[in-house]
């Protein structure tokens, strides 16, 4: 029963695979007739319209204004076509507007039917006695695919333009969110420019009311340079230690967006 039952499960494995098998070939088969249809379409497209750009150039008269027409007329539906159908993924709403021109794609394959059958009318006076009314259906039908195509456009070129608009809007707001260290640093630069004047005042004041007593003037002098030192005459610059110079490579200012160190206050006494 054992050794049964695994044969019909290889089995159904088995076809299970072939119907696999041959769904994906019918599909691959699909896909290339289709691809060779839509070759074989587009060049029997190009080699039309360009027979009939050389007939209308090449008859004049009634025939080649009625090669005129067909090719104008296939132009239009052509381009009205094509931009409808690559704007109608990103824009539903293009849903009625595809469905109204499907409506006048049955209109203009008639027209250019009757076109097509007058370019073998022998009798040249009839070609010209249909010509005004072919020509303003022509012209009612062109009208109508540009005015489809020009307004999927302009909706198309309008929703670019919003966009960008938004995006803008939102890329200042963060430039000015990434910029917001700069305001601050400005702050915090002028507050401590404000103390550190403040306190050189407070040092002066201190250091003038101990040169003027009698009893601290040698103290005075030895810690305030210059306070002793006769008018006119400017006290020499202390020697810089190397304790003083490690003390000044760590107050070096990195990046300008960095806060820098309040800088310590030397004490005068």
């Amino acid at each position: 029963m054992e050794a049964v039952a695994v044969i019909v499960v290889i089995v159904v494995i088995f076809a299970v695979l072939v119907a696999l098998a041959v769904i994906a070939t019918v599909r691959t088969v699909r896909a290339v007739k289709r691809g060779v249809d839509r070759t074989v379409h587009q060049a029997r497209r190009t080699v039309e319209d360009t027979r009939l750009k050389a007939r209308q150039f090449a008859q004049p008269g009634a025939a080649g204004e009625v090669a005129q027409l067909r090719l104008s007329l296939r132009t239009s539906m052509r381009a009205t076509q094509d931009a409808l159908q690559s704007a109608a993924p990103d824009d539903p709403s293009l849903s009625e507007a595809l469905a109204l021109f499907q409506r006048l794609s049955a209109h203009g394959h008639e027209l250019d039917d009757e076109l097509k059958r007058l370019e073998t009318e022998p009798d040249k006076a009839r070609i010209a006695a249909r010509l005004p009314e072919l020509r303003e259906r022509t012209a009612r039908v062109k009208d109508s695919a540009d005015s489809l195509r020009f307004a999927a456009q302009d909706r198309a070129r309008r929703f670019a333009e919003d966009d960008l608009e938004t995006l803008s809007g939102q890329i200042r707001m963060e430039a000015g969110a990434l910029r917001h260290w700069s305001d601050e640093g400005m702050g915090e630069a002028a507050g401590m420019s404000g103390a550190a004047g403040m306190g050189g005042a407070s040092g002066a004041g201190a250091g003038g009311t101990a040169g003027a007593a009698g009893a601290t003037g040698s103290a005075g002098a030895a810690g305030a340079p210059g306070a002793g030192a006769p008018a006119g005459e400017q006290p020499e610059p202390r020697a810089i230690t190397g304790r003083d110079k490690d003390r000044d490579a760590w107050r070096s200012p990195g990046y300008s967006w960095q806060k820098a160190g309040r800088q310590e206050q030397e004490s005068t006494g």
